[in-house]
């Protein structure tokens, strides 16, 4: 995956006026694939420095979705053909009833938890392995990691974190549940070294097959005080017809919930005009990539999906 461009110099611009649609690409619904749940909302035992919906100890700005209403958006959204479903926050393992939402939605459909690794006890983890090993369907668990020494990643998720997410990642890896490891790259450090560092990194510490996702980092929530917003420049605005590819992003095969609706990715829930409506049939139609994250992940070309 391409590194994230440098940042720019300059100051961010003030907050962007009403976009023109009509001179934003606008991003077509191929096939509604996947469904990203913000089943704990904005609720994290964490508060990150670079966290793009500025989760947080009691914050419930998003509040947590009940089971019966997570069940709800999965039996809409495989009625609409989704494939797959993402689990994510804040962070999933603060929401009480997270094992059982799995228990729920596992046998009719692949799932995946993005987690900080941090909560893992040994009965969640026996759950989860059961809950694996039961399902036809894969159940993934992706575990964040934000650098291959501790003082990087404490940086950005506060002191003692780097431990305590090693260790969960071992006792995953321990439990046979394989977790995907995504990393932020925050400069031009080969892609290739990069990614040495941490399989390197990631052996050594116990971690039997690891598995790694790169990610750039968005200039969203609390990143813009940590370094800035998104400049001027930094859009799709008039982007060519001819120069646009309607394949490249993530948006064409997905839509994300929380208890405040529907919106167009998880990336988006806190942007003026991410959400969508307040079903899943509403959404279905094309969105005009106007914000600053449309611009990083057309550039990366990344997906949040696992692959």
């Amino acid at each position: 995956m391409a590194a994230t461009p440098l940042p720019l110099v300059g100051a961010p611009s003030p907050a962007r006026p009403e976009p023109d649609a009509g001179r934003y690409p606008a991003q077509p619904l191929h096939h509604l694939d996947a469904l990203w749940i913000q089943v704990a909302g904005t609720l994290c035992n964490l508060a990150c420095t670079h966290c793009f919906v500025s989760c947080g100890p009691g914050d419930l700005r998003h509040p947590l979705m009940s089971r019966g209403e997570v069940r709800d958006r999965v039996a809409e959204a495989l009625a609409l053909g989704v494939k797959e479903i993402y689990f994510t926050g804040g962070e999933p393992f603060m929401h009480p009833e997270m094992l059982e939402i799995l228990a729920d939605t596992l046998p009719r459909v692949p799932c995946a938890v993005l987690t900080n690794g941090t909560l893992f006890t040994q009965r969640r983890l026996e759950t989860l392995r059961a809950l694996s090993d039961a399902s036809r369907c894969a159940l993934e668990i992706r575990v964040s990691l934000d650098g291959y020494r501790a003082e990087d990643h404490d940086r950005f998720r506060g002191e003692g974190s780097f431990a305590r997410t090693l260790d969960g990642l071992r006792r995953l890896s321990d439990h046979g549940l394989l977790p995907i490891v995504t990393v932020t790259q925050n400069g031009d450090e080969d892609p290739l070294a990069f990614r040495a560092r941490y399989i390197t990194m990631l052996r050594e510490a116990g971690v039997a097959r690891p598995r790694l996702k790169v990610l750039p980092m968005f200039l969203l929530g609390r990143e813009t005080a940590r370094t800035r917003g998104y400049l001027e420049i930094e859009t799709l605005l008039d982007l060519p017809a001819a120069s646009f590819d309607p394949d490249r992003l993530q948006c064409g095969g997905c839509r994300a919930v929380t208890a405040k609706g529907v919106f167009v990715c998880p990336l988006l829930v806190d942007e003026p005009g991410g959400r969508m409506g307040g079903r899943l049939d509403e959404t279905l139609g094309p969105f005009p990539l106007a914000h600053g994250a449309c611009y990083t992940c057309y550039v990366t070309g990344m997906t949040c999906a696992n692959g």
